[in-house]
């Protein structure tokens, strides 16, 4: 396994997959998103690793088309995205994204297990993509415990 950094885009397969989409048809690139995001998502058995950094690397990217997200500074993201294009993303995205992140994160997660061996057990990067991506508390919600 090649990593050589916590960052969503700073393993091998994250950086393949990147380099995948950014040589994508732009037509494509939403449905190449929506695809590594479903993979982890509705995994319902063991998470792969290479499936897991994928849906890490797709849920960065829909993090930063969103209010509040880090834009995409990493030299392994996809060019396209370093040159400043945005991607046009369906409405439901971030929400599928915080669903493959949580399954990431998950018992049965390649990606949760060998972080585990190498004794990390906090994630900080995931929950701010996490934070992100739920966007902000429901303001009605909070008024209504006042």
């Amino acid at each position: 396994m090649g990593t050589w950094d916590d960052g969503p885009f700073d393993n091998d397969t994250a950086a393949d997959w990147c380099g995948d989409l950014h040589d994508a048809d732009p037509s494509a690139r939403a449905a190449m998103v929506r695809a590594a995001l479903t993979t982890a998502a509705v995994n319902t058995g063991y998470l792969d690793h290479d499936d897991a950094v994928s849906a890490i690397a797709a849920a960065a990217i829909v993090a930063s088309q969103l209010p509040g997200g880090e834009p995409i500074t990493s030299p392994y993201a996809p060019d396209f995205l370093l040159a400043g294009e945005r991607l046009d993303l369906d409405d439901d995205l971030p929400q599928l994204a915080v669903e493959a992140l949580d399954r990431v994160l998950g018992d049965d997660s390649e990606w949760r297990s060998l972080w585990g061996e190498a004794g990390v057990s906090d994630f900080p990067r995931i929950s701010k993509l996490r934070a992100v991506l739920s966007g902000p508390p429901d303001l009605p919600a909070q008024i209504a415990l006042l």
